[in-house]
């Protein structure tokens, strides 16, 4: 076995050392700022987007907003960790949780832009169908997070179903988005608080 082959092994067992481990990067205040981020936005939506199905462009760059807002805070927070730890694993850990979770964000993005562009009437289904696809990118995610996160998940996608189950009665109203990810992110920093931080303080 020559150096390259030794190396190119030691890189394959660390990402699978990262893969079982718990990934601590997701962090309680961060994830309930971003359900104040969600219910801020449904809030602003109600005021200066009373009507979304006539201002369909305000309301995805209201939503938009709001979704880079929120990532934006989870990266910076990851980045912060992996430099004041001192656990060798942690950068590997925290790229195995953006590479599980990064599918559903790239598939949300592309889903809004087809319907949006050509399936302009059926643009009431873009809320149930964003948390249907967050609800599948916690699930790929949950071997990598505390088993308390399936509920999560698990609330997430029978939240969409819900919505595209009201049709147009629930679509763009401000408080569906607002609600459903204002407590849901509520409900996943507690777990995250009680399954990862309270046990270490």
């Amino acid at each position: 076995m020559d150096l390259s082959d030794a190396l190119t092994q030691i890189a394959d067992i660390r990402q699978q050392m990262a893969r079982t481990l718990v990934f601590r990067g997701y962090r309680s205040a961060t994830t309930a700022f971003s359900g104040l981020v969600a219910i801020a936005a449904a809030a602003f939506q109600a005021y200066a987007i009373p009507q979304p199905y006539r201002a369909v462009d305000d309301y995805l760059m209201l939503w938009l907003l709001a979704a880079l807002v929120s990532v934006t805070a989870v990266v910076i927070e990851i980045i912060l960790r992996c430099r004041r730890t001192d656990q060798p694993l942690q950068w590997e850990l925290s790229l195995a949780a953006v590479d599980q979770f990064l599918p559903c964000l790239v598939a949300g993005a592309l889903l809004t832009y087809v319907i949006v562009a050509f399936c302009g009437e059926q643009v009431w289904m873009l809320p149930g169908l964003w948390m249907i696809l967050f609800s599948m990118g916690v699930f790929a995610s949950r071997r990598l997070l505390p088993k308390p996160v399936v509920l999560i998940a698990m609330y997430y996608l029978l939240a969409g179903l819900m919505v595209l189950a009201m049709r147009r009665d629930a679509g763009l109203s401000p408080w569906t988005m607002g609600a459903v990810f204002g407590f849901g992110q509520f409900f996943a920093a507690g777990v995250l608080y009680w399954t990862l931080e309270r046990s270490r303080e």
